[in-house]
C-alpha cells in the first residue's frame, strides 16, 4: 500500500496548478469585501478646499487674542456662508463670516470660533437674519477648527494599493475621491454537488436508511465566506449517467472550482472516479490527516476540481485545509491562517496522522487552555459548531499528555472567545 501524503506536499501540490483570476470592473456599491485590483492615486484634495469643523464665525485669530468672558470682543459681521456655498467676499481684522460645517474659510479669515463661545443665538438650519455684530467670548489660535484643503489626501497621492480588501472605511475614501468604478478580482464561482443515494432534501421528511444533504449547505456557507460565489446544484444519485449529468450542468455554470463530497473512496458504488476519467484527470490521494484522509483532487473540462470525503466534519476540515488556500489564491487574497498556541486541558490519543481536534478554548491567566468538544467522530456536525478551532496534533505523535502545549487553528475571531 502506498505511503500516505503529507499534508503540505499535496497543498504545495494543488497551489502550483492554480491560476490567480484576472479583474472585472464593478460599480463602487458593489465593491465592498472585494479585492481592489489596482493602485487609486487621488486626482484632488480631500478635502477639496479649507472649511470649517464646526458652526460658528470665521475670523482672524489675532483679532480675538485677548478675548474672554469678561472682556469680549465685538466683531463686524459681514458674510453668511451655509454649507454648499461658495464664499465671493473676503473678511478684514474687525470683521467675521457667519458659518455653517463644511463651509468654505473666506479669504481673509484663519480660524473659526464655535458659535457657543459668542454671543449668537442662532441655531444651524436656523432661518436667523443675519446679526450686525457678535460678541467673541474666547480666543482660539490660528488654524483652529479649520479642516486644511488636503490634510486628509493630497492629490497625485496612492491611497489605496492593489490587493488591498476594500472594508466599509476605504469604499468611503473610494466615493469621496470620486472613484465611481473599481477594478476588483473577479469573485471564484465554484459549483458544488453532493452525491449519494442516500441523500435527500432538508425539506424532505426522514425516510429509514436516508440523511439529509448538510455538506452542500455547509460548503456553500464556507465558500460564500471565504471571497467565492456558491453554485449549488441538484445532488447525484450512485449512477454513472446521473453523475455525468450534473457534472455536466457543473460545466455549464462556468465555475472556476467544482467540489463534490463523498464518492472518492474506495467503495462498490463510488462511480465520480469513473465520470471524472472521462470529463477530465484526477489523482486520489489518501492523505496522511484526520478525519479526512481520501482525496481527490484535478481537473474536469479544464475546471479545477475537489472530491471531498462524504462524512460531514471530514468536508469541511479538508475544505479549511486544502480548499481554503485554493480559493484565497485564485481570488487573490491574502491567507493568513490564524492559530494560537493553547495547553491541553486533557490527555489526547491520536492514530500517528496529522490530525485536527475540535476544541473548546478558554483564556486562563498563564495563556489559552483548550479541551475537546467530546467525540471526534467525522460525522458529528455539532462539534463543529461547538469547536473555537482545531488543535493540530503533527504526525507521528500518538500520545499527548494534559499540559502539552500545540497550535490551534482558529475557526472564530478571539474577540468572540473572550
Amino acid at each position: 500500500m502506498a505511503a500516505l501524503l503529507n499534508v503540505d506536499d499535496a497543498l504545495n501540490q494543488i497551489l502550483a496548478t492554480i491560476q490567480p483570476l484576472p479583474d472585472e470592473t464593478v460599480g463602487l456599491a458593489d465593491a465592498l469585501g472585494r479585492i481592489i485590483a489596482q493602485d487609486v492615486i487621488a486626482d484632488s484634495n480631500l478635502p477639496p478646499f479649507s472649511n470649517s469643523s464646526m458652526d460658528g464665525f470665521a475670523l482672524r485669530a489675532a483679532d480675538i487674542a485677548n478675548a474672554n468672558q469678561q472682556n469680549p470682543v465685538a466683531l463686524h459681521v459681514v458674510i453668511d456662508i451655509p454649507a454648499g456655498s461658495s464664499p465671493t467676499g473676503q473678511i478684514v481684522s474687525g470683521e467675521a463670516a457667519r458659518i455653517m460645517t463644511g463651509a468654505p474659510l473666506p479669504q481673509g479669515a484663519d480660524a473659526i470660533i464655535p458659535v457657543e463661545d459668542t454671543d449668537a443665538e442662532w441655531k444651524p438650519g436656523g432661518n436667523e437674519a443675519l446679526a450686525e455684530s457678535v460678541s467673541v467670548k474666547k480666543s482660539v489660535k490660528m488654524g483652529d477648527y479649520v479642516r486644511l484643503a488636503g490634510e486628509d489626501i493630497r492629490s497625485g497621492e496612492r491611497i489605496i494599493q492593489s490587493g488591498t480588501l476594500l472594508r466599509p472605511a476605504e469604499i468611503g475614501l473610494l466615493a469621496a475621491v470620486g472613484q465611481h468604478q473599481v477594478k476588483v478580482i473577479r469573485q471564484p464561482r465554484v459549483v458544488i454537488l453532493s452525491t449519494g443515494d442516500e441523500l435527500i432534501g432538508i425539506d424532505e421528511a426522514l425516510k429509514p436508511g436516508k440523511i439529509r444533504d448538510s455538506n452542500s449547505y455547509a460548503l456553500a456557507a464556507l465558500v460564500k465566506v471565504t471571497g467565492g460565489i456558491p453554485i449549488r446544484i441538484p445532488t447525484a444519485h450512485d449512477t454513472l449517467e446521473d453523475v455525468r449529468q450534473r457534472f455536466k450542468e457543473a460545466l455549464a455554470q462556468k465555475p472556476d472550482l467544482i467540489l463534490s463530497s463523498a464518492g472518492v473512496s474506495v467503495g462498490a458504488f463510488d462511480v465520480v472516479r469513473t465520470i471524472i476519467d472521462e470529463l477530465g484527470k484526477v489523482d486520489f490521494w489518501r492523505i496522511n490527516l484526520r478525519p479526512g484522509k481520501p482525496l481527490a483532487f484535478g481537473q474536469v473540462g479544464g475546471v479545477p476540481f475537489f472530491g471531498l470525503p462524504g462524512n460531514p466534519v471530514s468536508a469541511m476540515v479538508t475544505y479549511e485545509v486544502f480548499v481554503r488556500p485554493t480559493l484565497l489564491k485564485l481570488g487573490q487574497r491574502a491567507d493568513h491562517v490564524a492559530t494560537i498556541d493553547a495547553t491541553v486541558s486533557e490527555d489526547l490519543h491520536s492514530d500517528g496522522r496529522r490530525s485536527y481536534i475540535r476544541v473548546k478554548l478558554k483564556r486562563e491567566p498563564t495563556g489559552w487552555t483548550a479541551r475537546t468538544t467530546g467525540t471526534q467522530s467525522s460525522g458529528a456536525l455539532s462539534s463543529m459548531m461547538l469547536a473555537d478551532g482545531l488543535m493540530i496534533i503533527p504526525e507521528d505523535v500518538t500520545f499527548l499528555p494534559a499540559g502539552s502545549k500545540l497550535s490551534v487553528r482558529l475557526l472564530r475571531d478571539l474577540h468572540e472567545l473572550d
